[in-house]
């Protein structure tokens, strides 16, 4: 009996000793399970930040640095070009690229241009009201303006091609131009999708030029084939153009048979002036009148040149008893901004008003 009592008190004892090992502290069994939630967040955050510098380098890998177009060089040949893409800061000496870039809704960007007398163009006129640069005029450029205002690109257009290679010394040089064996049409839109393409926005180029063929077709079906003399009033004297510059919309695209073709082999910078005699014979149906004068001044118009074309001598052509003379409304605008998608729109709401209404 009393060893039965004291094996069963061993047991007791055995079992208390066995719970003691296996229990711990409140406060021992808190500070246990915090060291390992602290450890495993840690985990977990270093996971989180791996995952993040990956996404951010895939994403990174997603955006190129720079981009190649093609692009005419100093010597007018249209050659691979790589600038930077979707740049910050641009420099404008051309109003048919900045034509383009206001359109695509960049003009912020914008921080150098030439002047010009465009009236949807007047914000980016350097002055008081703005931050941007006065980089000189699309004939001649400030090239130590144009170095001060640190462009990530700068844009240019044919008059400026002599100082091509001493712009592109500052930053890569875009020059784009009307090439007249593909038309003005096809030109605008394949120079728009260039620069697009430089801020991945090509798509938004479509819609901008998605009525410009109805258009076209419209007064084509109308006019095509009608005898006209396309001219520009240059100084006092009426210079036609051909087809293969200027204006060659009008006998290209829009279809009439544009009788100054023969006028010379080269007519594209001012034409090659005619005697009102060389009009009479020719006795067109139709007559435009682009007004240089008018295009290359800050004036509104200029009334001598009606009183200038509507001559005696004019005035006994059907061309002029039938009102078939045309005054190109926006002469700025086909002067020194062809190649534009704005200037395009203008363009053909020019003849439009004077022939469709």
């Amino acid at each position: 009996m009393k060893k039965l009592l004291i094996l069963t008190l061993t047991s007791f004892m055995s079992l208390g000793l066995i719970a003691c090992k296996n229990s711990a502290s409140p406060a021992e069994t808190t500070a246990a399970e915090s060291t390992e939630v602290s450890q495993n967040t840690e985990a977990s955050e270093s996971e989180s930040t791996e995952v993040s510098e990956s996404a951010t380098e895939e994403e990174k890998a997603g955006i190129p640095e720079t981009i190649t177009i093609q692009s005419y060089n100093a010597e007018k040949e249209l050659v691979d070009l790589e600038v930077p893409y979707d740049p910050e800061r641009i420099a404008i000496l051309d109003m048919a690229s900045l034509d383009i870039i206001d359109a695509l809704g960049l003009g912020e960007r914008v921080v150098g241009s030439a002047t010009t007398t465009i009236e949807y163009l007047l914000d980016y006129v350097p002055g008081d009201s703005n931050d941007i640069a006065n980089l000189g005029t699309i004939k001649n450029a400030d090239l130590v303006e144009v170095a001060a205002c640190e462009p990530d690109v700068i844009f240019i257009g044919g008059r400026l091609s002599s100082v091509y290679n001493d712009l592109s010394e500052i930053a890569p040089v875009v020059y784009l131009a009307t090439d007249s064996e593909i038309g003005v049409v096809e030109s605008t839109e394949k120079n728009a999708r260039t620069i697009a393409s430089i801020f991945g926005k090509e798509a938004e180029v479509d819609a901008m030029v998605a009525d410009f063929d109805e258009r076209i077709t419209a007064i084509k079906e109308q006019y095509e084939g009608k005898n006209a003399i396309v001219g520009m009033y240059s100084g006092s004297s009426y210079n036609v153009l051909g087809n293969d510059g200027r204006c060659s919309i009008i006998g290209v695209e829009l279809g009439f048979n544009n009788m100054g073709v023969d006028a010379g082999e080269i007519t594209s910078t001012h034409g090659n002036e005619a005697s009102w005699e060389t009009i009479v014979n020719l006795n067109p149906e139709y007559m435009f009148v682009l007004d240089r004068n008018t295009a290359i001044s800050s004036t509104d118009g200029n009334p001598a040149v009606k009183d200038a074309i509507e001559n005696e001598l004019i005035k006994g052509l059907d061309v002029y008893k039938n009102g078939n003379i045309i005054y190109l409304a926006h002469p700025n605008v086909w002067y020194t901004a062809e190649g534009g998608i704005q200037a395009l729109d203008v363009m053909l709401q020019d003849v439009e008003s004077a022939l469709m209404n």
